[in-house]
């Protein structure tokens, strides 16, 4: 295996032997989105699991592992893997639960991305009714678009991180009736919904699926795409006290944009919380961890035989109903990316929060000096007020609204854009739909931080700290602009 140019590895870096096996290690054991194409060396989201010598504000979309987290991989890390594969996934819960503060009577079901992990939610709301489940998305087109096909029971992709021969769309065998809607999370200019807008969409789905006689799954979404949290925890309790018997509800914080006090939040609720550790935490892509609550895992129904061709026994707890049916083999490279995931945020959970957030704030300086106000752009703030109103974790991500700019004005420009920059070696979070222009939707990218990026700044002086981010976004800056330039010519 050789690496393309494109790749730029750092200087230094010893791409032979060890780094190797551990690259196409951390290229395998997942479906066809972690596959490297032949010309780059990149998968399907334009990253690879080696270090790269490139601008990266990218964690919205996926992130490179990080060198310090490759050498931890190629140490210590790698020789964890020694372990028999059931014992090496119980020591990462207990660590997930460590690094978090979560007790240990939350479950922990493991999955080789997140889009596996909606067949988590379906699978605890099995059962419950006897007409089926009615699975209530909220903001597809902001959480993930492999999540419709997995929401509705199906099979996402043509292969699985365990089996090929599967067809996208067909059905996971055993998991019953499902019906699907999604609750858009912006209005049709692309102005976000409010949050009491959101919930009374919410409870009318529960309310016309109890009608049928169905048992509702319900989504709430904490850091979408553009940093949407929605609804409010009030909007959520009531929710819980109307429909709680009859809707099982679950927080896609895929983004990993949480605080440990917010999971505690939704735990102690009752809620199912999804992460990964490919986007702010940093790690390859994928991976990724259901938390469960105690009462919902120990009510849960044996799992649908479907999930054979989908998990591995170890990746479930041991005592869930039906999972000694599932193959008893081992995902050597799920576990080293999660490995790498757990590196990442304990010595991110290690830093105390009031650097973090002067590392942000220096941040969103620099944002708005170096990147925003040369070119004339605007932010594009995560719900209806100032980004200063935002959760701390949303700060670390910034959605640019291009429309000002001739040559990325358009979606279909900003898409462009953006390839053409992570080839080029700066690489920004993918334009999402979230601007109205009149002829469709406009141009957008966005800039956001990752663990690894704040855990090395945490040795920077606040002069260092602010000189480095200064000259990385007007970089980027530069980008855009000869970029936009490009496409006009």
């Amino acid at each position: 295996m050789t690496l393309p140019p494109l790749n730029r590895p750092p200087a230094g870096f010893d791409v032979s032997g060890d780094a190797l096996a551990l690259i196409a290690a951390l290229a395998s054991g997942g479906d066809a989105r972690i596959t490297l194409a032949q010309d780059t060396g990149l998968n399907r989201y334009l990253s690879a699991p080696h270090p790269r010598d490139v601008l990266a504000y990218s964690s919205s979309t996926v992130s490179d592992i990080s060198a310090d987290a490759f050498a931890h991989l190629l140490g210590s890390g790698g020789v964890r893997g020694q372990e028999p594969y059931a014992a090496r996934l119980e020591a990462l819960r207990a660590r997930i639960r460590a690094a978090y503060g979560i007790g240990a009577d939350t479950e922990i079901v493991l999955a080789p991305s997140g889009t596996d992990l909606e067949y988590v939610a379906l699978a605890l709301a099995m059962g419950r009714r006897e007409a089926g489940i009615h699975n209530v998305l909220l903001g597809a087109d902001e959480t993930g678009s492999g999540c419709i096909h997995s929401a509705h029971g199906r099979f996402f992709a043509n292969e699985t991180a365990l089996v090929g021969g599967v067809a996208a769309g067909e059905p996971v065998a055993g998991m019953g009736a499902i019906t699907l809607v999604d609750v858009p999370v912006r209005c049709p200019d692309g102005v976000a919904r409010t949050s009491a807008e959101i919930a009374a969409g919410m409870a009318q789905e529960i309310a016309a699926a109890q009608a049928d006689g169905k048992h509702s799954v319900v989504h709430c979404v904490h850091g979408s795409k553009t940093g949407l949290v929605l609804p409010a925890l009030a909007d959520l309790d009531a929710l819980l006290a109307e429909f709680g018997q009859d809707a099982t509800f679950v927080v896609d914080a895929c983004q990993a944009r949480i605080t440990s006090a917010a999971i505690a939040d939704y735990l102690e609720r009752g809620v199912i919380v999804l992460m990964t550790g490919s986007k702010f935490v940093g790690a390859p892509p994928f991976n990724g961890w259901a938390l469960v609550p105690a009462e919902l895992a120990r009510r849960a129904a044996p799992l649908p035989h479907g999930f054979a061709q989908i998990f591995r026994r170890a990746e479930w707890p041991a005592a869930w109903p039906g999972a000694e049916a599932l193959e008893d083999s081992a995902n050597p490279s799920l576990a080293l990316r999660l490995e790498a995931a757990l590196f990442e945020i304990e010595r991110f959970q290690a830093i105390p929060m009031a650097r973090i957030e002067a590392m942000i704030a220096a941040f969103e300086t620099a944002l708005r000096d170096r990147l925003l106000a040369p070119l004339g752009l605007k932010r594009v703030t995560p719900g209806s007020g100032d980004e200063g109103d935002s959760p701390i974790e949303m700060r670390t991500l910034a959605t640019l609204d291009l429309t000002a700019m001739p040559g990325l004005a358009t979606f279909d420009e900003a898409q462009a854009a953006h390839k053409a920059l992570a080839l080029d070696g700066i690489r920004l979070g993918q334009p999402v739909k979230c601007v109205r222009v009149e002829q469709g939707w406009g141009g957008t990218m966005r800039v956001g931080l990752a663990m690894p990026q704040i855990a090395r700044w945490n040795g920077l002086s606040p002069e260092a700290l602010a000189a480095e981010i200064a000259t990385d976004m007007t970089r980027i800056a530069e980008g855009l602009a000869a970029a936009a330039q490009r496409q006009i010519v």
